[in-house]
């Protein structure tokens, strides 16, 4: 006599999508985060060029290991993280749109890139560009030079992780703004971009500069 199991056919359940999206995550991917990455090899949750710009309607369908058919559109993320990717994207104006969309409005893009004079910045030849404290005045102040009508960031928090070589001068005496003119004394930057609607004067400002409009 065989011993038949009865076939499950109840629903499968699976685990809530976490609300934070984590771009780049490569090696360091984390089981708490959506994760996003344009290699396979990693087993990314979405596998995804952020270098492409979005398709017209504003919306990407994909089917993922963990949580099935996903469709990523407007104001869906209250957090996106960005480590250590920013710095090997081609096309950075078109990711930054793409996670500007994707994140709901006062969502924070938290961001960690290589700083333009620290050794790391160069060593991977997969980097195509380092970072400065101007480097996010177009996705902040200067947004119309990009098209964006509606919203834009604001820049909330600005970081600067020191080498030891940055300590020792630090403990010396020498202020910020000296360290960040020396090769060498800053590896790292921290920047936390929060998303928001456009003034009334950044509106006016985008319409002129966009449709001539006085």
């Amino acid at each position: 006599m065989t011993l038949i199991t009865p076939l499950d056919t109840s629903p499968v359940t699976r685990p809530s999508i976490p609300s934070t999206l984590h771009v780049g995550s490569g090696k360091n991917w984390r089981p708490e985060y959506l994760n996003l990455d344009i290699e396979p090899r990693w087993r990314p949750d979405i596998l995804y060029d952020l270098a492409q710009p979005l398709p017209a309607d504003g919306q990407v369908t994909v089917d993922t290991e963990r949580f099935g058919r996903l469709t990523l559109s407007e104001n869906l993320f209250p957090e996106i993280i960005a480590q250590d990717v920013l710095e090997h994207i081609p096309d950075l104006s078109a990711a930054m749109t793409t996670m500007l969309h994707w994140l709901r409005v006062g969502g924070v893009l938290r961001i960690f890139v290589p700083y333009e004079l620290s050794l790391g910045a160069w060593s991977d030849p997969t980097h195509v560009r380092a970072f400065n404290e101007r480097s996010f005045h177009y996705y902040t102040v200067w947004s119309w030079y990009l098209g964006w009508r509606t919203h834009h960031f604001a820049l909330t928090k600005m970081e600067f992780v020191p080498t030891d070589f940055g300590k020792s001068l630090t403990e010396k005496g020498v202020e910020l703004d000296e360290l960040l003119r020396t090769p060498r004394a800053i590896e790292q930057m921290y920047v936390e971009l929060t998303k928001q609607a456009l003034s009334p004067e950044d509106l006016r400002v985008t319409e002129t500069f966009l449709d001539g409009r006085r």
